[in-house]
């Protein structure tokens, strides 16, 4: 598709988008949860479809199929309760001096068209119907998705879904588009375009980062909430290793290579204290990741920048098979840069440090991360607690005695963490917070009252919590 082309299906689609009008609240929840019909609609071809583009398993697909319309539901629950507006009411004070008080309204209202970019690794959670596009299209924004080349049967199947409900809810056919071709140039100018008001991305550092740096450089600077890569680091403290060593190991394995490891939770670090019982856990670990069975990736590319880094990586490798073990110090850890850089794939890292010192120079060394997680018992709660108190400045979530793969989807799930894991901190693209991304807080000062958004006026008609004069409340304003 040449230059000409591109833009002319980006003006068609981002033209009908600002047409579109607004649904309200319970259009837009209707419209989710008619979404996740069509899609489970799809039944069985979609599971064939997807597992033939990408390799994954049907029992995972579907999995992912249900993760996929349960946010939906989960979105469309919390639009209609309401309070997620955040409508705060403070009322007039003609008397009051030595100046009057004025009526002031505020809440949180869409940005406008926002351009959502398919991930690999999740073709339905982060792809067309994903988590993106779900609390986009919530807030109240039309949504542009750029469909991954990893999966474009699934994209186009799972659009087609959407869009029929779309027809059938009877909203404004504008609120969601989907490109027709995924190459780098169309996702460059949809960034680009005057009428998106944000982007959100799943995938490299090198993508997000390129789309962050064409989102600044437009007349008007756009927020490009992007989720980059992660290592995911795993502390192992002394305690739980002597006491249940063997346990950790297979916890580990099995996080490592699920999914081929192209989980962006992977466990990609793991750090112990050097001596008998982390070399026991080290060649446990290395055996049964060797035992773990060769898979599929999603692409070609993927598979061949995989064999590359490890092929660079090979002074380090202390196991090889189905999964990648590599091993190193500290001190090399430090000297050797690349050591630093995500494998995306089924590989992971054990650092030895030789005390806790060394420990929390580790951790004080790590890039922004997506997680990090602490294996630790009764006995080593001092030495978590200053690891912890390292690790939340460094993480969106700090998992304890856990495994990072797997991301429950909930009110209070943080999918996010500091740069370059994501490139805003402050937000979530899991959960039912993911919402917050694509909304922007307006005020209403002394407004006619009947020309204020229904979730402002001073009859509750829609029932939901407000902060009225400071006090949070359901009651209409008097």
């Amino acid at each position: 598709m040449d230059q000409k082309a591109i833009k002319a299906e980006l003006d068609e689609l981002l033209a009908s988008a600002g047409e579109s009008k607004i649904p309200p609240a319970v259009e837009r929840a209707a419209l989710l949860r008619r979404m996740g019909e069509e899609i489970d609609g799809i039944g069985e071809e979609l599971l064939t479809v997807c597992s033939e583009e990408t390799g994954l398993g049907r029992d995972r697909l579907a999995g992912e199929r249900a993760r996929t319309v349960n946010q939906l539901r989960l979105f469309a629950d919390l639009i209609e309760e309401g309070s997620w507006l955040d409508a705060r009411i403070d009322t007039a004070q003609p008397d009051r001096k030595p100046v009057p008080k004025p009526d002031v309204r505020r809440m949180l209202e869409p940005l406008g068209p926002v351009g959502v970019f398919a991930a690999s690794n999740f073709p339905f959670a982060f792809s067309v119907a994903g988590g993106d596009t779900a609390s986009a299209l919530a807030a109240g924004c039309p949504v542009i998705v750029k469909a991954h080349p990893g999966h474009p049967r699934t994209a186009a199947l799972v659009g087609d879904a959407i869009k029929r409900a779309v027809t059938k809810s009877g909203v404004d056919a504008g609120i969601f588009g989907l490109l027709s071709n995924q190459s780098i140039e169309i996702g460059v100018a949809l960034v680009r375009h005057q009428a998106i008001k944000a982007i959100g991305f799943t995938g490299s550092f090198g993508g997000g980062k390129a789309l962050l740096e064409a989102a600044s450089a437009r007349e008007e600077p756009i927020p490009v909430f992007a989720e980059m890569g992660s290592l995911n680091p795993v502390f192992i403290l002394p305690h739980a290793l002597a006491a249940r060593g063997d346990q950790i190991a297979q916890g580990l394995a099995d996080s490592v290579a699920l999914g081929v490891g192209q989980f962006c939770t992977k466990p990609g670090f793991i750090a112990g204290l050097a001596g008998n019982e982390l070399e026991a856990l080290a060649s446990q670990l290395g055996n049964l990741l060797s035992k773990k069975p060769a898979g599929r990736m999603l692409t070609e590319g993927i598979s061949a920048r995989f064999k590359k880094l490890v092929e660079e990586r090979r002074a380090f490798i202390s196991a090889e098979g189905g999964a990648v073990f590599l091993v190193t110090d500290l001190q090399t850890f430090e000297d050797v840069p690349e050591l630093h850089e995500e494998v995306f794939g089924p590989a992971t890292l054990l650092v030895r440090c030789s005390g806790e010192a060394d420990l929390m120079r580790f951790a004080r060394i790590l890039n922004g991360q997506l997680t990090a997680t602490l294996h630790a018992d009764d006995e080593d709660m001092a030495l978590a607690g200053k690891l912890a108190e390292i690790l939340r400045g460094k993480a969106g979530r700090v998992i304890w005695n856990g495994y990072p793969t797997g991301v429950e989807v909930c009110p209070a799930m943080h999918h996010g963490g500091p740069y370059p894991a994501t490139s805003d901190s402050r937000f979530t693209s899991v959960g039912t917070a993911a919402i917050q991304r694509f909304v922007r807080p307006v005020c209403y000062q002394s407004f006619p009252k009947a020309l204020l958004p229904v979730e402002l006026q001073n009859p509750n008609g829609r029932g939901i919590w407000r902060t009225v004069n400071g006090k949070l409340t359901k009651e209409d304003v008097a």
